[in-house]
């Protein structure tokens, strides 16, 4: 199965740098999964919708929850509904009919896509530590097997995959072998800035200079059990242009801290700091 090449060159709405394009593009030109590490809110999710938009190719998202199989990814045998069918389906319905209950997941579906698509597999840390292992057949093979039907199901396209992983869990070194890996720092202050100007880009330099002094200064406090992320800087600075915060009221106090400390001992940490909060 040969694929086009494709390039990531960046996207309108999402900053990368020359370090994650080039692994991105590594990614694809060996038809690899891209696994990306990253504290929460730095992109990782976000960077799968900027790939897909920059390569004009449907998205397609697998959001991995403490429940998830990797065989409802690729299909799920509807059996109740057949037994319903049975018992009280109309006139016509063939219930010998397998194939009418098979349902595709969210892998199958990227394997079976009429046209190349990126395919996100996010925070697959949450699964349990067997669920990366059981899909190392279907990223190598490209297929999967129905056993229901009897049938090989083989991949049209290979398509894009980006795996974000927020590292609560170590990962199986059989499943990273098969990846291409980039851990996505923390931003500088100069990319923070480039950041916030793609999102809020009419926002007061004063007021962003002021914004982000208190916003490294949380995040160097020793003890706090979460910094604050980017996502949430955005939001704060968000609430701080609708409630009209200029950068003095910044410079004695932190209003709407509740948006960027989430923790109850965070908030009594800074408190006992003087940080400015009531």
């Amino acid at each position: 199965m040969t694929e086009r090449f494709e390039r990531f060159a960046g996207s309108a709405r999402y900053v990368a740098d020359e370090d994650l394009m080039a692994d991105v593009n590594a990614a694809i030109a060996l038809g690899r999964p891209l696994l990306v590490r990253g504290e929460p809110g730095t992109g990782k999710t976000m960077l799968a919708h900027a790939v897909a938009e920059s390569l004009g190719m449907p998205l397609l998202g697998w959001y991995v929850k403490s429940t998830t199989t990797a065989k409802e990814g690729l299909y799920v045998y509807d059996v109740v509904q057949r037994l319903n069918d049975s018992r009280f389906g109309g006139e016509g319905v063939d219930v010998s009919d397998i194939r009418r209950y098979i349902r595709l997941g969210v892998l199958g579906r990227a394997l079976t896509a009429p046209e190349r698509v990126v395919l996100l597999i996010d925070e697959i840390d949450k699964a349990d530590l067997e669920f990366p292992n059981d899909l190392l057949r279907e990223l190598d093979e490209m297929a999967f097997h129905i056993p229901e039907l009897d049938e090989t199901v083989r991949a049209r396209h290979r398509p894009v995959t980006i795996i974000t992983s927020n590292a609560e869990k170590e990962l199986p070194d059989a499943f990273l072998r098969r990846c291409v890996f980039h851990y996505i720092a923390f931003p500088d202050r100069d990319r923070l800035r480039r950041i916030v100007d793609v999102h809020l880009p009419d926002l007061d330099a004063r007021l962003l200079d002021a914004a982000i002094e208190r916003f490294y200064g949380l995040r160097s406090v020793e003890g706090l059990r979460k910094k604050p992320s980017t996502s949430e800087l955005l939001d704060w600075l968000f609430v701080l242009v609708r409630a009209g915060v200029t950068p003095g009221d910044l410079a004695r106090r932190l209003p709407h801290a509740g948006i960027l400390i989430k923790q109850e001992k965070d908030l009594e940490l800074l408190r006992s700091r003087h940080a400015g909060i009531a």
